[in-house]
C-alpha cells in the first residue's frame, strides 16, 4: 500500500511529506511494522478555530510552558 511510510523515512524526508499532506494526501506512519499515527491535512473545522491568545505578542519566540503553568 502506497500510503504506508516508516517513521525513519518520515524523519528523513519530512519536507516531502509535508508538501504531500498540503496537497491533500494522507499517510499511515509505521514503527516496527505497526501503525503508530496518521499524517493527514487538518479538517475544515480546524481552520475555523478562533485564536484566543498569541503568546508571541507577550514575548518574542513564545512563552515557556513551565513558566505559564507556574503562574496559574
Amino acid at each position: 500500500m502506497k500510503n504506508l511510510i516508516g517513521l525513519k523515512k518520515l524523519r528523513e524526508h519530512i519536507d516531502t511529506y509535508i508538501a504531500e499532506v498540503q496537497k491533500g494526501k494522507s499517510f499511515i506512519v509505521m514503527r516496527r511494522s505497526k501503525p503508530v499515527f496518521k499524517l493527514s491535512p487538518p479538517d475544515e473545522e480546524m481552520e475555523q478555530w478562533e485564536q484566543v491568545i498569541d503568546f508571541t505578542a507577550i514575548k518574542k519566540g513564545g512563552v515557556n510552558l513551565k513558566d505559564l503553568l507556574s503562574r496559574l
